[in-house]
């Protein structure tokens, strides 16, 4: 039955923000011409949950799902010479996509999603009306429908009152729900994570007893809702769910593996809740940082030694967690840039430890740049290395804040001095080979290697003091350099 599953006072309130939600002209022609043809319209998903919750404009700029008692043939046949563009690559699955304008709309069919047996894919099987299409939906609060044009409300599952309370409640029967599509469980946390809601105790306990059956959703799905998750205000509390319900043994073991068991006769710091910790510091724009915050730590518990007087090291944690990252992105089929790029921040998120307690030279400076490689990259280290220092001691915060702030200036002192972003050494491998006497070979990348270092170690220097360095070095590997010069090799320029 079509209506409000919210108080009677609460009534006029929800028209009214709805009402404002679909002041949308697509909606409000979409609505009609559908109507026109005999076929219902509805407006759904996100979108309307948003408004709701006063997430989003009334002014609706961005992309609008709707659902329709029209088959995908029938939509298509709506749309011609309304859509400037229809896509229709989703047609099996009941979808079909247009364009008007600036404008994206997606159409789907009344539909239910169902895995079988073997199936990393849902099973889409067509439905026959709005309240089967809501009842198969993941959440209550996602399973609210406006008519267009008309702008009746159907609510069957009491989503409003769900958005009120900040409850996450599937519309049937959570178990259920969840075998239709297992993916839906990481979704809970990725709601709690996104919009800070508690999920009820039924669609806890059937994660909990089901966190297995993510084995049957593909990576790639998973991959999508766990950056959605990382990138949310609470991800702290997505991250919880995660791990509290054991979903994270199927997505991210290696931070369920932080929580070690802490002996009382050692003292370390609790890993998992520092991890968190230092996730939340991070900004929830950058999915990268936020990643290798996740991931900093997760070589410790392979790495941890007790030791006689009461302490606990982790020797190496970064170099070995480095590795666990790049295998678990690729599990979960990250980029080969995206891998990279949190990787070696977990491998160098240790880089800085130190600076407070002595001075660093020049050259440790120009390695910290030289290692971080990149502007980008570098920029992320700073941000992670301060997000990483959790202690409630004030003073030790202050001094670590003060350090990194010297660091950060003497850095930006050499790279207006030197351009200590891009060292090299004064002589190209052509002029080296020349000088030396030598063919292309190993020993060119042990001189190159050579006069980098000594590039980092003194900073800039000529060309002239550049051979001198190569004559030492030489001396060094045995060899007699026929001290030929030439101009640095000219790449042949066209057009």
């Amino acid at each position: 039955m079509y209506g409000m599953a919210s108080p009677a006072d609460s009534r006029a309130e929800q028209l009214q923000v709805l009402g404002a939600l679909i002041d949308v002209a697509v909606a409000d022609e979409l609505g009609h011409l559908f109507d026109e043809a005999g076929h219902e319209l509805f407006l759904v998903g996100g979108i309307v949950r948003d408004v709701l919750m006063g997430r989003a404009s009334a002014a609706v700029s961005g992309d609008l799902d709707f659902a329709t008692s029209a088959t995908p043939e029938q939509t298509e046949g709506v749309l011609r010479g309304w859509a400037d563009t229809i896509w229709l690559t989703g047609a099996r699955f009941g979808t079909v996509s247009a364009a008007r304008g600036d404008q994206t709309i997606e159409i789907t069919t009344y539909r239910s999603d169902a895995y079988t047996a073997g199936s990393r894919h849902p099973e889409v099987n067509f439905g026959s009306s709005i309240e089967a299409d809501l009842a198969r939906r993941d959440f209550t609060i996602n399973a609210i429908a406006v008519r267009v044009p008309d702008r009746l409300v159907v609510d069957p599952h009491h989503g409003w009152e769900a958005i009120r309370a900040g409850t996450l409640r599937t519309p049937s029967d959570a178990k259920v729900s969840f075998s239709d599509d297992p993916l839906r469980m990481l979704r809970m946390a990725r709601f709690a994570a996104v919009l800070g809601f508690v999920p009820d105790d039924e669609a806890v306990a059937a994660a909990t007893a089901m966190a297995a059956d993510l084995t049957a959703v593909s990576a790639e799905r998973i991959q999508v809702e766990l950056d959605k998750l990382m990138v949310g205000e609470h991800v702290g509390r997505g991250l919880d769910l995660l791990v509290g319900t054991g979903l994270a043994e199927y997505i991210i073991p290696e931070v369920s593996a932080l929580q070690m068991e802490r002996d009382p006769a050692h003292h370390h710091k609790d890993v998992y809740a520092h991890t968190l910790a230092v996730v939340e510091s991070c900004d929830a724009d950058d999915l990268i940082l936020r990643l290798a915050a996740l991931f900093h730590d997760i070589g410790k518990p392979a790495t941890r030694e007790f030791h006689p007087d009461g302490t606990v090291s982790f020797h190496h944690h970064d170099v070995v967690g480095a590795r666990m990252t790049r295998h678990r992105m690729r599990e979960l089929k990250y980029s080969k840039d995206m891998i990279r790029e949190v990787s070696e921040l977990v491998r160098l998120h240790l880089r800085f430890h130190g600076y407070s307690d002595g001075e660093w030279t020049d050259s440790a400076v120009r390695r910290y740049v030289h290692d971080a490689e990149t502007t980008d990259r570098l920029r992320r280290l700073n941000l992670l290395t301060r997000a990483d220092v959790t202690t409630r001691d004030k003073r030790k915060r202050r001094r670590f804040a003060r350090a990194m702030d010297d660091l950060e200036e003497r850095i930006e002192i050499l790279a207006e001095r030197e351009a200590v972003d891009a060292v090299r050494p004064a002589i190209d491998g052509t002029q080296m080979m020349a000088y030396l006497g030598i063919e292309p070979g190993p020993l060119v990348g042990k001189a190159w290697n050579h006069l980098k270092d000594q590039a980092l170690e003194r900073g800039p220097v000529s060309e002239d003091v550049a051979y001198e360095l190569l004559d030492e070095w030489a001396a060094g590997e045995g060899l007699t350099p026929v001290g030929t010069r030439i101009p640095p090799k000219v790449k042949d320029q066209k057009g």
